[in-house]
């Protein structure tokens, strides 16, 4: 089994570009591999190896004291979840497009797993998905609002056009691993809103710690690697992926006409230009040569059209 930490942490990181060769060189050391956001924001990411080594990567950012109370959690995976390491350097973490928003001053209340239920059954709470589209689509909490964003840049338009109306409510937002509904709700509150809560750790947290047969949670979590979706106890879901659009898809999906493995799927056919699609059908014949060789195609890491963390 391959081991999958996903972390982040708003903190100040003046000297962010500094930190990243010698982050880098460490994972490199350690065959960790995966993606790694830095900004003067803080630090965002999913990475995978063994657990000793991630365990080492998590030992080596708490040897700093700005990432000693660093959010992360594990899971695991049969496949191997990315194929190369890339250490980005951005200008937020989370990519909202307002760089003046500081979770760390003035994110919502957390709301632990353990208490979700009890206050989203709550009739005077509106509960917010924070996510896009491509990801409500395959699974949500019950009663929760689609926003309906491509990417979360599309969030604060969302909150000016819709979420004026809620404004005395009570507010429940959150998302894949927590860092999206940080930086949400640290907006809101921006914006004059008072009662704003998140789900603390994410769907992610919610997913490995409440009982399914407790659970609110409806479908499956879309997960930015290779196994694409989880359901509960973080077990990979039934979905696969499209490696032209890059969005989930079905078994049923792939028996549509439209469907050309490696190439389109029904949600992209007829979008690409003759060069892109000659590009992905080169792409899916490599992989096919690769596996009769017995090797494994490097080819791009699964990530979201646009942007992994939009």
């Amino acid at each position: 089994m391959h081991a999958i930490c996903a972390l982040y942490k708003f903190t100040r990181l003046d000297d962010f570009e500094e930190i990243q060769l010698p982050l880098r060189s460490f994972l490199d050391s350690l065959s960790v591999k995966g993606t790694l956001l830095l900004a003067r924001e803080g630090i965002n990411g999913t990475i995978s190896g063994t657990k000793v080594s991630l365990e080492k990567v998590l030992d080596y950012l708490h040897s700093d004291p700005r990432f000693l109370d660093l959010e992360f959690k594990f899971s695991y995976s049969k496949k191997i979840p990315f194929k190369r390491l890339k250490v980005k350097l951005k200008k937020e973490i989370v990519t909202m497009g307002l760089t003046e928003i500081d979770p760390t001053h003035s994110a919502g209340t957390y709301v632990k797993p353990k208490d979700w239920n009890e206050l989203i059954n709550d009739p005077d709470v509106v509960l917010i998905d924070t996510r896009n589209n491509y990801e409500y689509e395959i699974g949500s909490f019950k009663g929760a609002i689609n926003p309906n964003t491509e990417t979360f840049r599309e969030f604060p338009s969302f909150t000016k056009n819709t979420l004026e109306q809620y404004r005395d409510k009570k507010i429940a937002m959150f998302c894949t691993g927590g860092i999206r509904c940080e930086k949400s709700t640290a907006y809101l509150k921006s914006e004059g809103f008072k009662n704003v809560f998140h789900l603390q750790g994410g769907i992610l947290k919610y997913l490995e710690e409440v009982n399914e047969d407790e659970s609110l949670w409806e479908g499956e979590c879309f997960v930015f690697d290779d196994r694409v979706a989880v359901k509960h106890n973080l077990e990979q879901g039934q979905y696969d992926q499209c490696h032209a659009c890059r969005f989930p898809i079905t078994e049923e999906d792939t028996m549509h006409p439209h469907y050309e493995k490696g190439a389109s799927c029904p949600r992209c056919f007829g979008t690409k230009n003759s060069s892109q699609m000659s590009r992905y059908r080169e792409r899916e014949k490599q992989v096919k040569l690769a596996k009769l060789r017995g090797e494994e195609h490097i080819g791009d890491d699964v990530i979201v059209v646009k942007n992994k963390n939009s």
